[in-house]
């Protein structure tokens, strides 16, 4: 074979070669098109999971610490933890998140049964990032804690007495601390919406 010839071939070899390069470029472009076309069907199973039990474990947290808190103290009572810093004291609050709005349990606790299931159902719709997830859990958690305080009791249990000497902010609760979290993750996703994409549930 003269040289003229192995040059041929070694040419038409490349070229056999580009043009299955050029044609496998266009398959793997539209899979992966089609992935990002296919519609979400929402949480899967493990993200569904992962919502009930950060939930289960924010009510049993709360009613805990609250049953804890009723057997040690009568109501009004307090109890210094840190002097000037933290006290644990029985409080029953009548109304809303910090004592908000009092003397409305009973209108509150229709609210929290109406704002549950609408917390389940939003996640079903845009519960795809995992951060949303456990906001929504959170604040699912937070909300039937204070219910079922409201259904027993016609009150809330607040219970954690936080401040600076004579500057105190407002008694709240495990539950309370769940839902303010949840709030904070909310408005943070947003403000940056990428946020709530982190850990997407594809």
């Amino acid at each position: 074979m003269t040289a003229a010839a192995k040059d041929d071939e070694i040419i038409d070899e490349e070229i056999v070669d580009d043009d299955e390069i050029i044609e496998g470029e266009p398959g793997a472009s539209g899979a992966g098109e089609e992935a990002a076309r296919r519609p979400w069907r929402g949480p899967s199973p493990a993200r569904w999971a992962l919502f009930v039990v950060i939930t289960v474990a924010v009510v049993v947290v709360d009613q805990v610490s609250k049953n804890w808190l009723t057997s040690l103290l009568m109501p009004g009572e307090a109890m210094v933890v840190i002097p000037g810093w933290l006290n644990f004291v029985h409080g029953q609050n009548s109304g809303i998140l910090f004592g908000m709005l009092p003397q409305s349990a009973f209108a509150f606790a229709i609210v929290s049964l109406v704002v549950t299931g609408l917390i389940v159902v939003y996640h079903a719709k845009a519960g795809r990032g995992i951060v949303t997830t456990v906001a929504l859990a959170l604040l699912l958690g937070g909300a039937i804690g204070n219910l079922l305080d409201r259904l027993n009791h016609g009150y809330v249990v607040d219970w954690i007495d936080m401040g600076i000497g004579s500057w105190r902010f407002w008694t709240y609760n495990v539950a309370d601390a769940c839902i303010t979290t949840s709030i904070l993750l909310l408005i943070l996703m947003a403000v940056v919406p990428r946020v709530g994409e982190w850990g997407a549930d594809d």
